[in-house]
């Protein structure tokens, strides 16, 4: 089922600074403005497309309401536009453990007062290691231990 990123046209930066990532943060922000909605199951076959394509990152989208529960949890690739695609698509914390992305120290928050809620964007990378050595790593997606 579709369901739109951001509840409404009025969603603004909440004490907003210039960040190493500003660009990434900023592509995805346009693309995702209101009234755009996505789902996984739009790209059933994203994940062949992680495995064979390397996309450069994947932008978190953690909805919640102000002070409060945790709505959802989403991920959203950067394609480039790579083969026809759109800019970005909707992927699985399971497809990001399984091509080892990690979420990088670089995040930024937006608030709507309307609807009173409040989003967090965090930004992931895919590790450059091996990944015959790879071990368990608190900065890779787990929706049990995502801090």
């Amino acid at each position: 089922m579709m369901s739109s990123i951001f509840c409404c046209s009025q969603v603004g930066p909440y004490k907003s600074r210039f960040l190493s990532h500003e660009s990434k943060f900023q592509e995805f922000v346009q693309w995702a403005a209101f009234p755009i909605a996505s789902s996984v199951e739009d790209h059933k076959n994203s994940a062949l497309l992680l495995s064979e394509l390397e996309y450069p990152y994947v932008v978190q989208v953690v909805r919640q309401v102000n002070y409060g529960t945790v709505e959802s949890k989403r991920y959203f690739v950067a394609t480039k536009g790579k083969n026809g695609a759109e800019p970005f698509i909707e992927v699985t914390e399971d497809q990001l453990i399984q091509e080892n992305y990690e979420k990088l120290n670089s995040f930024k928050n937006y608030r709507c007062t309307t609807h009173n809620k409040f989003f967090e964007l965090n930004v992931y990378q895919k590790d450059p290691v091996n990944k015959h050595h790879w071990r368990a790593n608190i900065a890779r997606p787990a929706g049990d231990i995502d801090l």
